[in-house]
């Protein structure tokens, strides 16, 4: 009996031993069931609103849940890896997307696009990787907010960021157009340039053989090209675009998925878009050559008007008895006690605004001398000009500089070189001679001894002092009478310097290759310009200066030293013996460029169409051309019988 109780106690324990676990761990721990079920949980919300545009995690990459768990009064806290806690929160904000995009055109849709052309494998693993990576609301708003509230539970914390997240997104996706179009950051051409695109995707696509056989996206693609072109036209902003520009742009789309759907050749597109680009290029260099080469033949055109300006004029003139063709106060052309300008032209109305443009801020025009030197040409014409217009009190003087005997070849060399065969067939290539490639030191205004006649002050005006020399391309907006005043201090020549440019420094004008002008000048000395200049002709006579200007023509007799013009002689004849004068004298570049500062030019006493684009040419820029019009009558009966119209 003893044997048989103790062999039931022991089959009793046994039976404890084993069935005890089993009943134990058949009911885990209401911490064991929220961990068990949150894969679950995850898998469920996933079905549920799943939102496909975004890579998702799912409950294959998620971790096993660190087994450390530390239990409160209150709360039941564990270290779950980062992925599975944000899982809920992950799940809410992508259903919260799909419903805020479900109501229009996805406005995120850029980023989205860019997330799925990147390797999504990888994406994932780095989502994995660390639980400090950016979420996917993060990648669509990086903008996290520093400022929130720690919350007492894990649940309201994410509940906190879920809210957080869906209201940003919320906020871009209602974004309104008219509050895009007000973004300063977006450009004016932004749709002209997307339907531009189109049109480029379009062409390549109509290219590939792979649409070329298939008809129907063929016949599509041609006549959605056709519509954006006339959608397009000459638009140059959006605001030139008619109103169905954006359907046109969506159907243009539409046929375009069409063909990146069909076509598989990458390379053969590839190999379009670079024979297009090679075309494009070919095609800007081509114009930009004609571009040249018609400015630079519309800079030396004369235009029908002022052709037939001098030839009214002149017939005026000799219809007139000898009385009425002489200009009034001969007395004052030597007086050196007024201002004297000097102005060598065969330009009539370019001249005709410059006087007029002086005389009209003049404070007293009586004594003030102009000095005008023309062609045999335009002399006649331009005497009856001033002799129709008198310029109010000022004085006139017009001369015709096939009267200066004492400018012939035998002194002037570089009236001999002007003269010269190989410099008229330098000009004008009459027997295809070896030239210069650049049209701008082939302007044949060069071969007018107009020109170099600055060089000859002091021989054109004897019994003067000092003398304001004027361009013809200039306009004059102050009272220029304390010009005379400056104290050039020993120098001859008073100019305003034009160093703030590279291109107007030395080098660009002569040629240090050559070790004479190395030897003798800076190439980086400030250049300075013709315009608007004072000359001391006292100083100009004591240091001999057009003996100096002689000596450099002989040495540049080929060429070497510099090109043709004025202004390189003129750096090197008044080297060192140049006064800079504030730049408010003289604004430059009203010929040539657009950007000159409104300020500088309002502050100007004289400003200058140096440069290619006159005021007088229809190729004139057109918000400088004002400051020059406004002291040209076009009421004057010259100008309305050879139609010369503002």
């Amino acid at each position: 009996m003893e044997i048989v109780a103790t062999r039931n106690i022991l089959i009793f324990l046994l039976c404890v031993t084993v069935v005890a676990p089993i009943l134990l761990y058949s009911y885990p721990s209401a911490e064991q069931e929220l961990v068990q079920d949150l894969p679950a949980f995850a898998n469920n919300a996933a079905d549920s609103a799943r939102l496909n545009l975004l890579p998702e995690e799912t409950s294959a990459v998620l971790k096993e849940p660190i087994g450390d768990v530390h239990t409160n009064d209150s709360t039941s806290i564990k270290k779950l890896p980062h992925d599975l806690q944000m899982g809920e929160s992950r799940e809410h904000s992508s259903g919260r997307v799909l419903s805020a995009t479900n109501e229009g055109e996805n406005p995120i849709k850029l980023v989205i696009d860019g997330i799925k052309q990147g390797n999504q494998s990888n994406y994932l693993e780095k989502t994995n990787a660390t639980s400090d990576n950016v979420n996917p609301e993060d990648a669509i708003d990086v903008d996290d907010s520093d400022g929130k509230l720690a919350s007492e539970t894990t649940t309201n914390k994410q509940e906190q960021k879920t809210r957080e997240s869906s209201s940003r997104i919320k906020k871009k996706a209602h974004v309104s157009p008219e509050s895009n179009n007000q973004n300063d950051g977006i450009p004016s051409d932004a749709r002209v340039r997307q339907l531009k695109d189109q049109l480029i995707q379009a062409k390549v696509f109509l290219s590939l053989p792979a649409v070329k056989n298939n008809p129907q996206i063929t016949r599509e693609l041609r006549l959605r090209v056709k519509e954006v072109l006339r959608t397009v036209g000459e638009a140059s902003q959006d605001s030139d675009l008619p109103r169905n520009a954006n359907e046109r742009m969506k159907a243009m789309e539409q046929s375009l998925m069409k063909g990146r759907q069909i076509q598989d050749d990458c390379a053969g597109a590839v190999k379009k878009l670079r024979a297009m680009l090679h075309s494009t290029e070919e095609q800007l260099r081509v114009h930009k050559k004609q571009t040249v080469f018609l400015t630079q033949l519309t800079a030396k055109t004369l235009p029908k008007g002022l052709h037939c300006l001098p030839l009214r004029l002149t017939t005026e003139y000799h219809s007139l008895i000898p009385s009425l063709q002489q200009f009034p106060n001969p007395e004052k052309l030597e007086d050196p006690q007024l201002y004297h300008y000097a102005i060598f032209s065969d330009n009539i109305l370019a001249t005709g605004v410059v006087v007029n443009s002086t005389v009209a801020h003049a404070k007293d025009a009586s004594k003030h001398v102009f000095h005008i030197v023309t062609d045999r040409l335009n002399y006649a014409a331009m005497r009856m000009w001033f002799l129709a217009n008198p310029p109010g009190k000022a004085t006139i003087q017009v001369q015709n500089i096939e009267e200066f005997t004492w400018l012939n070849s035998s002194y002037s060399p570089v009236l001999k070189q002007l003269s010269s065969p190989s410099m008229i067939d330098y000009y004008f290539k009459t027997h295809q001679a070896t030239s210069d490639s650049n049209l701008k030191f082939r302007n044949p205004k060069y071969l007018s001894i107009l020109n170099h006649l600055r060089f000859y002050l002091p021989e054109v005006f004897p019994k003067l002092n000092k003398v304001l020399f004027l361009d013809d391309d200039i306009v004059v907006q102050k009272d220029l009478t304390a010009l005379w005043s400056i104290d050039l201090k020993g120098n001859v020549n008073g100019a305003v310097e034009t160093c703030g440019e590279s291109f107007h420094r030395f080098d660009r004008y002569l040629n240090f290759s050559n070790p004479l002008i190395a030897k003798n000048f800076d190439p980086h000395a400030c250049g300075w310009a013709y315009g608007m200049n004072v000359f001391d002709l006292v100083e100009w006579k004591r240091q001999n200066i057009t003996e100096v200007y002689h000596n450099w023509q002989k040495l540049n007799h080929d060429r070497q030293l510099w090109k043709l013009g004025t202004l390189p002689p003129g750096l090197i004849t008044f080297w060192k013996r140049t006064f800079p004068l504030n730049r408010t004298w003289h604004v430059l570049g009203l010929g040539y460029n657009t950007n000159v500062n409104q300020k500088l030019i309002e502050g100007a006493a004289v400003v200058h169409y140096n440069g290619n684009m006159k005021p007088w040419l229809e190729i004139s820029i057109p918000k400088f051309r004002g400051h020059w019009t406004k002291y040209v009558d076009y009421d004057i009966v010259y100008l309305r019988e050879c139609n010369i119209n503002p």
